[in-house]
């Protein structure tokens, strides 16, 4: 039987040339890499190295198996590479969300159901959940419109935040259209959210923040307004602003989760 690593030392000397560099490179010694080659022969019942007085090198035989070697080892490591994948898979739920609502209320009841698994999961574009979930690459999928079966699973209203003495608090509700062309701090990785708000309000430019402690701190320091959610507003919110509520139908979503049968039956 050809032995893999043995396959790696034949593929080494093509690189190297020598059987000394061979065995330096495998921490052995000379003599083991002269057996090994010696056994490859044996395996393949052809010689595949021209032998001289002091010298050692592949005939075209050699070359040949050089060349088929390299091409089993190169599937070898697939084949390994998508085993470990498939085992990974099968211990991983992966979730794609639309928002980070939908987010924060499903990880901790996956933790809690499936203390063994690990979730991958991320926020993406409508489209971007959709697909996932079409072609199979999600076992979960969330979105702010229902699909074949999906069922509600959060509301969420979104709610302009600004601090008291703005101009806005003078409104008890607030539409898109009130708000187009004010200039608003913004939170990366929305979602669905980010797309719609920049549609509404095309006049308006965004200060976009990644670091959530670097956005919390620009709530606090600055006057321009933010977003928050009836959601975000019962985890803490931000306490010294005035939400005030959007009426328009757009800014009051129900999202629907979908999740795969063997999801569900593994849980």
């Amino acid at each position: 039987m050809i032995d893999l690593y043995e396959l790696r030392q034949l593929v080494t000397f093509a690189d190297l040339g020598t059987l000394s560099r061979v065995a330096e490179k495998f921490h052995i010694s000379t003599p083991s890499v002269t057996r090994s080659m010696q056994h490859l022969e044996d395996a393949f019942g052809v010689t595949l190295f021209h032998r001289g007085k002091n010298k050692i090198e592949l005939n075209e035989t050699g070359l040949a198996a050089v060349e088929h070697a390299s091409k089993l080892l190169s599937e070898a490591e697939q084949a390994v590479q998508q085993v470990q994948d498939f085992d990974r898979r099968q211990r991983t739920v992966i979730v794609r969300s639309c928002a980070p609502a939908p987010l924060w209320e499903l990880l901790p009841k996956l933790n809690t159901y499936r203390p063994g698994m690990m979730v991958s999961s991320a926020i993406c574009q409508n489209e971007e959940v959709l697909s996932a979930w079409q072609d199979g690459s999600c076992d979960i999928a969330i979105l702010p419109f229902p699909i074949e079966g999906a069922a509600p699973f959060l509301q969420e209203k979104l709610f302009v935040c600004v601090p008291p003495e703005h101009e806005l608090t003078k409104k008890s509700e607030l539409t898109f259209a009130d708000i187009n062309g004010f200039n608003f701090l913004l939170r990366t990785e929305l979602g669905f959210w980010d797309t719609l708000c920049r549609e509404k309000m095309p006049a308006s430019k965004f200060l976009v923040q990644s670091d959530p402690a670097a956005f919390e701190e620009l709530v606090r320091a600055s006057t321009l307004p933010c977003f928050s959610t009836d959601y975000s507003q019962r985890q803490g919110g931000y306490p010294d602003r005035v939400n005030i509520s959007l009426t328009d139908a757009e800014a009051q979503v129900t999202f629907y989760l979908a999740k795969r049968k063997q999801t569900a039956e593994k849980k």
